[in-house]
């Protein structure tokens, strides 16, 4: 059972949120209203994933993010927030987190969400990997690494959207196991750790996103 710890200022959002995750069959180990309090019991109860508001009472977010993920590199971090804005969604990935969620998904999105991010994948709300990407080509981020293949290239620029090992094999018409292969080659090759590491890789380097 996925152990889930969620983070947010305001208590009915909060408690609605863990209603909803044990519904759907997830473990809600914990709760927490501001940064201080969520990096000190995330720290000591070490949950898959970590549901985190950005607009905290004694901060942001994103430092709950920076100091959860850098103390507990196996917990992921997946944002729910009320903001689309670039600047939240990239300040939220460059500083740890693994996926972000605008408030107004649905609970099966959520549900999905929550999910996803607890196997590794990178996960958005629709568009926004693509802002992000976006972003960084306006601000002439660097080229592209020569060290990938191309295959290795397009297999990144697909996970950077936010797909599954098993959605890309489908649409680039490979074997799950190839799909996988060329991720851990790519992994290894950028020395990265998983998959959120891959699309921050992915953003900072300005990889077009577009089919």
């Amino acid at each position: 059972m996925t152990r889930v710890m969620i983070v947010d200022d305001h208590p009915m959002w909060r408690e609605g949120v863990a209603r909803d995750l044990g519904s759907r069959g997830y473990d809600v180990c914990a709760t927490a209203s501001d940064v201080a309090s969520a990096v000190k019991i995330a720290l000591a109860t070490r949950p898959d994933v970590v549901v985190m508001d950005l607009q905290l009472g004694d901060g942001s977010g994103v430092d709950a993010t920076r100091e959860i993920t850098s103390a507990l590199p196996d917990t992921r971090v997946l944002v729910l927030s009320a903001s689309a804005e670039q600047t939240d969604v990239l300040a939220a990935v460059k500083n740890g987190a693994s996926g972000y969620l605008v408030k107004s998904a649905s609970l099966d999105e959520f549900d999905d969400a929550v999910r996803r991010t607890a196997e590794g994948d990178a996960v958005f709300s629709a568009g926004l990997a693509g802002l992000l990407l976006g972003e960084y080509r306006r601000l002439g981020a660097g080229p592209e690494v020569p060290r990938l293949t191309e295959r290795e290239t397009e297999v990144l620029r697909l996970v950077a959207r936010g797909l599954t090992a098993k959605q890309i094999a489908l649409r680039l018409v490979l074997s799950h196991r190839t799909v996988e292969n060329h991720v851990q080659n790519t992994l290894r090759k950028l020395q990265l750790h998983n998959r959120a590491e891959l699309v921050r890789y992915a953003i900072e380097n300005g990889l077009d996103a577009a089919d």
